[in-house]
């Protein structure tokens, strides 16, 4: 497998895919970091330009996980990367705890050691479920999401597309986040949230309009 990125979460998300084995012929990829080179921890390669990519994917194994945060640069290098004719695969670590029932998990989701998704919950394609956070009952995440660390959403929410959640954030039951909603670290959400906002403090109230995302 390669991992896009070569620092940071990048290592995380490393430790997450060798919690059960170490597999063969994983590898990273870095093109924007130019002290990033050679191996990383001495054992894993670092791709540098898209014909290593190409190559990586034809000849060695055609899947990719990502390994850096934001929700537009992750969406970004998940056309990037399977355009050069990668896989995008979801890496989920053994230590998380993912109910029996009723739970859907796209393509490329990160979902970190700790984390509890209860039942009858669904995760959208290329979203980041940081360390230690949990997701209640019957609640819809959308796709390229960022949830931060030790984040609590409740029951019966309704999280939007490119939404970033900060750490220690709480969101209360049957509530809805729209489209490119950024909530600030430890803020608690009592209510709706429209597209394109930013929400801070307990209670979240919105401090900011955001620009709206041009993609898709």
């Amino acid at each position: 497998m390669l991992i896009v990125g070569a620092k940071g979460f990048a290592k995380e998300v490393l430790e997450v895919i060798c919690q059960e084995r170490v597999p063969d012929n994983l590898a990273f990829f870095d093109d924007i970091n130019p002290e990033v080179e050679g191996l990383v921890y001495n054992r894993f390669p670092i791709l540098k330009n898209d014909e290593a990519v190409r190559s990586y994917f034809k000849d060695v194994d055609n899947r990719f996980t990502i390994g850096i945060g934001g929700p537009v640069l992750r969406y970004n290098l998940s056309l990037k990367f399977m355009k050069l004719g990668g896989e995008f695969t979801s890496t989920i670590s053994p230590k998380a705890t993912i109910g029996i029932f009723g739970n859907s998990i796209g393509i490329g989701v990160n979902l970190m050691s700790g984390s509890v998704v209860t039942g009858s919950i669904s995760i959208g394609e290329g979203t980041l479920i940081n360390l230690n956070c949990t997701i209640g009952h019957d609640t819809l995440i959308g796709k390229y999401v960022e949830v931060s660390p030790g984040v609590s959403i409740s029951g019966n929410c309704t999280i939007g597309d490119f939404c970033n959640i900060g750490t220690g954030a709480v969101i209360l039951p049957k509530v809805k986040l729209g489209r490119n909603v950024i909530i600030g670290a430890g803020a608690v959400v009592t209510k709706d949230i429209s597209d394109n906002s930013l929400a801070i403090g307990v209670p979240a109230s919105v401090v900011k309009n955001l620009e709206p995302l041009n993609i898709y």
